[in-house]
Formats: C-alpha cells, structure tokens, sequence
C-alpha cells in the first residue's frame, strides 16, 4: 500500500523503450543513531528467506529492472554472499525485508540503504559481498562510486552559494567564467547549466582520460565548444560535462575545487564519507563495480560494444556518456586515478548513509545543520525542462535546478520529490512533504540510468511504513 499523492514506479528507463517516450500523443529493535560518525552495531546478523519482489517478472536488462546473476556469476560469491546487517526504527521492518528479498532474487552482490525521516536516521541496512573475486563481505564503512547520484551533491554545491549570495543562479556563465562566452555560448546562464539546457553535453575535442581527469584541459575544450542547440530551447542530459560546468563556476567563485568546496562545507560539517577525489588511504574502502557496462563482469565489454553499435559511436548519447570520447576504457571507474580525480558528474565515491543524510539536510535540520532554505528546495525541485530529453533518446527524463523531478518515468514520491540517480542503480532522494530522505548504493551495475526497482522499492516500503 502506498499513501495517497505517491505513485510507485519502477524507475527503469528501458521500460518505456518498449512502452514508449512516456510523452502523451497531442524484526531488529530500533538503533537510534544521532550522528552518521556515530558508532552503529548491527543488531543481528541473518540470511533473508527467498521471496518474490512485488510487481511485473524480472527479465533481461532491458527489459527494465536488474536482471537476476546466472549462476556462474552467483557462484563467485559462494555461501555467505547474502548475510544482511543493520537496523530499522519502529515500522520500518518491511524495509529491511524488502532489502533481504533484493538479495535473495539475485539482483545484488552487495549493497547498502538508508533512510531519514524528520532529520532522524530511521533504517541503516548493509550487506552482501564488497568484492566478488575475494569475497571481502560489505561492511558497515564501505563505499562505492555512485556515478550521477554525485550531481546531486555538485547540484548542493550550487545552491549554497546561492543562499549566501555569491552566485546569481539567473546571471550568464561569463560574469563567473568569462572565457567560457566563446562559440555562441556568452548568453547561457547558471540556470541552464543546472538544467542540462545549455547545449553543450560533450566536447568535440579529443581528449585522453589522463587529460579529462587533470580538469583543465576539459575545462579548455568546453569553452571552445559550439552548442549542439540553441541553449535554452532544448533540454539533453550532460552526462559528464555538468560537472565541469557547474564544477567550474564553483571554482571561480570559491577559488576552490568543488570535491574541496564540497567537503569543506557539506560533508565536513555532516560528518558525511562522501568524496570528489578520493584520498589513497580510502581507497581500501571502495568496492568494486561489477557487471553491467562499466563493471569487470564478463558481460561488460559486449555491453558496451551493444550499446555503440545500436546507438552509434556518434550518437548524441554515447558522446555523452564517454564526455566525447574520454571516459572509455575497460573497467575505468574500478581504478586509482579515476577514483582520485574530481569527476563532479559521474566520479563521486560514497556510503548510503551519507548521501541520505546530505539530502535530510536539503529538506530540514540535521543534528542543527541545514543546508538549503525551503524557498531553494521549492525552487530547487520546480521543473525547468519541458518536452523530450533529445540526448537520451527522447525520454520523458525532467529536471529542476541541477536534480531530477518527478515524470511519467520516474514517478517516485510526492509531486515536490527530487534527487539523483546514477548508472547502475544508486540513488539519492528527498521528499520535502513526507519528510523522507534517502540513500542507494551498491556494486551491482545495471544498464538504468533512472534508478531501478531495487532502490525504487526500498523507498516504497518507507513510505509504506508511513502509512
């Protein structure tokens, strides 16, 4: 059951690829926790009993939602892979089932979610295999890349600045970056790079990893850039280069780097583990992706090869995804550098708790912090898109100021909802009205670029619990 005003979806975007565009035709004792550094003993330690996940079969990929590991995948994690830890406040109990039922169905190697309600920690669950090829189990302090769930966190970046008046969101890029004003770019503004409306969702310029990951030379190639549209009368998803731009802005206007912006005001301040640049002695934390089309599963590179060769290399989307080229590559987010570099669109490295905990503190107090006012997270989640996302294939994906809101693909929480997801599945969410707020990763990677139903029913079951 669901309470009135909140749809349930299943968040896949390849599930209207069959159906359409989605345009129209015209058990444990509660654990009080205080604090995300706090101390937080899992009460028991149990494997899930097998069950179904409510809803439509799971299939293939494609076919929307994850699909299940054959059983030579499932045999690399051996007994032990499914063991969950953590615990739910009073009435959540159903989450921490619904977590074990995404473990026992095979669609998760290892996995965290958390979940805030009125600025408290209500559910802190963990579990499963951090790494496959040795079978280190997920604890309680591991971490993930969370690819595009991080724009959400860049997204924050922004709007602080807005709240304390050094940066006008409505005024052009140029009174910030001038040097970006070249090629019929002088009039784009913030607003517009916060909206993915400025038309610039790759580079023409060839550029190697090494180049991308040392900022500048990206950063040289998008001032050089000409628009694929007129900015503002279109809207496609920037993949890689939001993060450079908004990134960018916040550097000129801090004279900091956004992963040193970012943890100097939000994650320092929250006591969050979530990096722009990850430190070396972190690095043992990190799990390591598996499957999908970033991953190191078998299936990674003929996925990906798919995807090139149904699109075409010079598809809008795959120019996208890669920044033009850049990010391609076996296995690139498992490595050293890549989780070094600040890559504020696509390269951020976190736990659960901290992205549910940054957006709790989007929507209300945490622990005293807030990070946005009300009148920024209205303005934040009121849709600026309109129409078809003309880089990724024409779905009904919608935006406010630099986070997705709710459209007839993503219909998760009330009519106020935003947040981020990122390729593979992570997720981070906030509904100001139910006063929820949510965190996704894990190291399963799936081809969805709009949540699936792992996180999808994970947050339904908190606002099943609120009914």
């Amino acid at each position: 059951m669901t309470p009135a005003g909140w749809a349930v979806g299943d968040g896949s975007v390849f599930d209207v690829l069959e159906e359409g565009d989605g345009f129209e035709d015209d058990d444990d004792e509660p654990h009080p926790a205080s604090s995300n550094d706090a101390a937080t003993t899992p009460v028991t330690t149990h494997r899930p009993t097998h069950g179904s996940v409510p809803g439509r079969p799971y299939g293939a990929t494609a076919c929307g939602g994850p699909s299940r590991w054959d059983g030579r995948e499932q045999a690399l994690l051996g007994r032990g892979a499914m063991e969950t830890h953590g615990w739910t406040a009073a009435g959540f109990e159903h989450v921490r089932a619904t977590f074990e039922k995404n473990f026992a169905n095979g669609l998760e190697v290892g996995a965290a979610f958390t979940a805030y309600h009125r600025g408290q920690m209500v559910v802190d669950l963990w579990g499963g295999v951090a790494n496959a090829a040795t079978r280190r189990p997920w604890e309680r302090t591991a971490m993930a890349v969370v690819f595009s769930t991080t724009k959400g966190a860049t997204a924050v970046c922004a709007h602080m600045l807005a709240r304390d008046g050094r940066l006008d969101l409505d005024a052009p890029v140029i009174e910030y970056w001038p040097e970006f004003g070249q090629a019929g770019k002088e009039k784009v503004t913030v607003e517009q790079l916060l909206s993915h409306r400025a038309g610039v969702p790759w580079v023409d310029e060839a550029l190697t990893l090494d180049e991308a990951l040392a900022w500048e030379p990206m950063i040289h190639a998008l001032e050089h850039q000409r628009p694929a549209w007129e900015p503002g009368t279109a809207h496609g998803y920037h993949a890689i280069t939001y993060g450079y731009l908004v990134g960018e802005v916040v550097r000129r206007v801090t004279d900091r780097t956004i992963g040193t912006y970012f943890r100097d005001e939000v994650a320092r301040p929250l006591g969050l583990d979530f990096w722009m640049g990850l430190p070396a002695e972190q690095e043992r934390r990190v799990a390591p992706l598996v499957g999908g089309i970033f991953g190191g599963a078998e299936s990674g590179d003929d996925e990906r090869a798919s995807m090139a060769g149904i699109l075409g290399r010079d598809s809008m989307l795959v120019k996208a995804l890669t920044g033009g080229g850049a990010f391609t590559g076996n296995d690139i987010f498992n490595s050293r550098a890549v989780h070094a570099a600040e890559i504020p669109a696509a390269g951020g490295i976190s736990d659960a708790r901290s992205v549910a905990r940054m957006y709790a503190a989007c929507i209300g107090e945490v622990e005293g912090i807030r990070l946005l006012t009300s009148e920024q997270v209205r303005d934040a989640a009121t849709q600026r898109t309109r129409g078809p996302n003309v880089v990724l294939m024409n779905l009904d994906l919608q935006f406010g100021l630099g986070f997705i809101v709710p459209s007839s693909i993503v219909q998760l929480g009330g009519p106020h909802s935003f947040g981020h997801f990122g390729a593979g599945g992570s997720a981070g969410w906030a509904d100001p009205d139910a006063e929820l707020a949510f965190g996704y990763v894990m190291n399963r990677m799936d081809v969805g670029l709009a949540g699936d139903r792992r996180s999808y029913s994970l947050i339904n079951a908190c606002y099943d619990a609120l009914s």
